[in-house]
Formats: C-alpha cells, sequence, structure tokens
C-alpha cells in the first residue's frame, strides 16, 4: 500500500512538472509576439541605468494645423552636398540669373542621388531641392550629407524609388534641430520622418492626394561601429 501511495505522490509530481513547462512556453511566446516590433531602450549608467521597451516605428498624419499656411519664400539656390556612400559631392546654385532651373545644375546633382545598388539616375524632383537649398541656407552653408537618395531597386511604394525623397544629416546640427526645421517647410503633402539611430531626418513629397506623415524609427542606416539597440524586428516602413 505505501508503494502504492509513494508511486501516485511521483505520478502527481511528474504530471505537474510536466504541465509547469508548457505554462512557461506559452508565457514566453506571447512575450516574444507582444514584443514584436519593438526595442530595448536603455538610459543612465550603473545603477541609475534603466531599460524600457519602445516602438522600432511610430507613424501618424500631420495635423493641417501644423502645415504652413504661408508660401515659402524662394530660397538661394545654393547647395553644397556631398554623398556618403558615394565619395562624392557636388556645389550649385540650381537657378540661372533670371530664376528658372539650371539644367546643368539639376543634372549634376540628379547623378549625385543615383541609386547607389544599380547606378540608375533619374530626374529628381526640382523642388525637393529647392527645400535642400532652403535647408541649406537656414543653416548658414554648412555642407549636407545625403544618406540615401534615388533607389532603383527599392518597393514602388518608396518616394526614393518616385525620385522625390532624401535622406540628410548636417554634421555639427543635431537631428532633432534638423527635424523641427524641416517642419516648417511642409505647407502639404509632405513625408518627414526622423531616423535617432542613424542621425538623419527622410524628407520626401507625397503621392498625389497624400497628407503629410510624420514618423520616427530606430532602424536603418545605423554606424556600424555602434551595437545594435536590440530589435525584436526591422521596423515597419512608411507606405510612401
Amino acid at each position: 500500500m505505501r508503494r502504492i501511495c509513494a508511486l501516485l505522490v511521483v505520478v502527481v509530481m511528474t504530471a505537474g512538472t510536466a504541465f509547469a513547462g508548457p505554462k512557461k512556453a506559452v508565457k514566453a511566446a506571447a512575450k516574444r509576439n507582444s514584443d514584436k516590433g519593438s526595442m530595448r531602450q536603455c538610459t543612465g549608467e550603473g545603477k541609475s541605468r534603466s531599460c524600457k521597451r519602445i516602438a522600432v516605428f511610430s507613424g501618424h498624419n500631420a495635423a493641417k494645423s501644423q502645415l504652413r499656411a504661408e508660401p515659402l519664400d524662394k530660397p538661394s539656390g545654393n547647395i553644397s552636398i556631398r554623398a556618403e556612400n558615394l565619395g562624392e559631392e557636388v556645389t550649385v546654385n540650381i537657378y540661372k540669373q533670371d530664376g528658372s532651373f539650371d539644367e546643368a545644375a539639376l543634372a549634376k546633382l540628379d547623378d549625385l542621388w543615383r541609386c547607389t545598388k544599380t547606378g540608375e539616375v533619374r530626374a529628381v524632383r526640382a523642388e525637393l531641392y529647392e527645400q535642400l537649398s532652403r535647408i541649406y541656407d537656414h543653416f548658414e552653408g554648412k555642407q549636407v550629407q545625403l544618406v540615401s537618395g534615388f533607389r532603383f531597386a527599392e518597393r514602388d511604394s518608396s518616394r526614393h524609388y518616385h525620385a522625390s525623397a532624401m535622406d540628410i544629416r548636417i554634421p555639427g546640427v543635431s537631428v532633432n534641430t534638423l527635424y523641427a526645421f524641416a517642419e516648417t517647410l511642409d505647407a502639404g503633402g509632405t513625408g518627414l520622418g526622423i531616423y535617432p539611430t542613424g542621425q538623419f531626418i527622410h524628407f520626401d513629397f507625397r503621392a498625389p492626394g497624400e497628407p503629410s506623415f510624420r514618423w520616427v524609427d530606430y532602424s536603418g542606416h545605423s554606424d556600424p561601429k555602434k551595437k545594435s539597440p536590440g530589435r525584436s524586428q526591422p521596423a515597419r516602413k512608411p507606405s510612401s
């Protein structure tokens, strides 16, 4: 009888352990699923260090009240820009003396904007260069760095594919300061994203009829010397 009772106790304990395992596995799987699209962000040092999970990508349509109501002033037309991936730079004025676009200057910029994977060149939307000149003027002639321009190998929903987008940074100017000024240039139909990991902003003209869009994205173009922020999966990209 004692042997039977002992066997029953062992069976019950074994069964309890067997059931505990799957429960833990289910909880772990649920946590992994809930972490999708997020990353671990830590601040502080030593005992004051704290970490939390934040969304890798978050975006929203810009409120109409936040858009520029006044017409934009015409820029100087001056641009000095260096393409990081190509190691090439161009300094031009996009206007002729009569105020019309200088096609030769635009062609030089188009070549700098070329797809780094395929070498394809497209005519970039000239208004994008005007916005770039406004940025150049505002930051008193600091050379702009082009992180990414035209991307022929990109999906066709991307504004990079349609040659109406630029990813840029300016050495010596914080990404938040650059982003804040770029927002003042949006009179409608503009996509504007900030990439804290890569320290650059994205600026584009949306497809016709699309509202202005804003986003923060912790993925993409990160410094290879820096440790990955621990993303659980790549960020969802804007639709255009």
